[in-house]
């Protein structure tokens, strides 16, 4: 009788360990995954940034153009 308590509670405890570790190991991914997103996303924000740089240094010249021209 006590060798089948000391059995179960072990199962039970080998079990619990078990969760556990595919718990760890699932928030050990989830920040994988997060890490990867943010590098892929400041990459294409760095690209998206330098655009609109281009973009509103070139509006900021033919601004000044027409402004040059009285327009």
């Amino acid at each position: 009788m006590q060798d089948q308590r000391i059995e179960k509670l072990v199962a039970v405890t080998v079990n619990i360990i078990k969760v556990l570790v595919i718990i760890y190991l699932g928030f050990v991914e989830v920040f994988k995954i997060s890490k990867l997103l943010k590098d892929n996303l400041d990459a294409e924000l760095d690209i998206s940034r330098k655009w609109a740089s281009q973009n509103y240094s070139i509006l900021k010249k033919r601004l000044e153009k027409q402004k040059i021209a009285g327009v």
